[in-house]
């Protein structure tokens, strides 16, 4: 067993414990394994999912938010994975570190210490496929910059200014030969999660689009199996980064091969999958999603008129 946290047993609150485990190679372990974890606090009990990284490595990633001593134990349909237990001690918060956003008082936003929160956003959609050079440069700007949230995608993009081909891919297989839905590329996921890491270092929250239509490698037409399948994935890699906030969609209306019922489906896998229940919303092209639905905290709206903007949420 291995156990990471900067290879140690204290950890900071708002900063992720990772246990990693070396389990089965066989088979297809993103189908074959399940994993989770629970981890208590006094009488709190969290669960969190796991994930395979590849390579016979499998991983949960927890986010504390008290500190003291917390418990873990691990749950799995594989012998090897099952019944680890341990504990670590969660220690104060590290400086500049102020946890999660959330919704405070309705209209406003605030960090988990309190800490008013102002957001000053702005987006580089696929920063994250640019290359070393280009990425790190993107960095460099950003960290001279006021922003303090930046709306990103998980998938490569087609657009102008983004058609280049990206270095890596969300799944296994190719353009040319096919995609093989059924395994992860674990390679791509750590080089986002790199990225989100980076930004928090800058303070920078990312507010992470996990779905959208400007697409040609067909990762915007995938089956609802794979749909929810990459929704679990992603969550149970990101959601103990703190600066984490899930953006369903960017013009979520413009993909027409998912209807109302599935970005429904979607919120709710997120909600109840993510155990550090990050901020939630959606981006319109046109038609707007009803942000009063209950597994939304806020909106995110598309309109040339602020006012009229402004009004629609007031109004939910």
């Amino acid at each position: 067993m291995i156990v990471r946290g900067k290879e140690r047993q204290r950890q900071n609150v708002g900063e992720f414990f990772e246990l990693t485990l070396e389990g089965p190679l066989e088979g297809n372990p993103f189908l074959d394994v399940s994993f989770e974890a629970t981890f208590m606090y006094m009488n709190r009990e969290i669960e969190a999912n796991g994930f395979y990284d590849g390579n016979g490595i499998y991983k949960v990633r927890f986010m504390p938010d008290k500190e003291g001593k917390w418990k873990y134990v691990t749950w799995s349909n594989c012998p090897q994975l099952d019944g680890i237990s341990g504990t670590f001690e969660c220690i104060s918060p590290s400086p500049g570190n102020h946890g999660p956003v959330r919704v405070k008082n309705v209209y406003h936003f605030a960090y988990e210490d309190g800490t008013p929160y102002f957001p000053i956003g702005t987006t580089c959609y696929v920063w994250n496929h640019q290359g070393n050079e280009l990425e790190e440069e993107t960095l460099r700007t950003l960290a001279s910059s006021p922003f303090n949230k930046i709306r990103m995608c998980v998938f490569p993009k087609d657009y102008i200014y983004n058609e280049n081909e990206p270095e890596y891919y969300p799944f296994e297989g190719s353009l040319k030969d096919g995609w093989d839905f059924a395994r992860f590329n674990p390679e791509f996921f750590r080089h986002l999660e790199k990225r989100i890491a980076d930004l928090m270092e800058l303070g920078i929250e990312a507010d992470l689009i996990l779905f959208h239509s400007y697409d040609r490698w067909g990762f915007s037409e995938m089956d609802a199996e794979t749909d929810d399948r990459y929704l679990k994935y992603v969550v149970a890699r990101l959601a103990a980064y703190r600066n984490i906030w899930w953006s369903l969609a960017n013009e979520y209306d413009l993909m027409k091969k998912k209807n109302m019922m599935d970005w429904d489906r979607f919120f709710r896998i997120v909600q109840e999958n993510d155990p550090h229940k990050h901020l939630r919303s959606i981006h319109n092209g046109v038609a707007f999603y009803d942000h009063g639905k209950p597994w939304v905290t806020h909106c995110s709206i598309q309109h040339s008129d602020l006012k009229r903007g402004n009004r629609m949420a007031r109004s939910l």
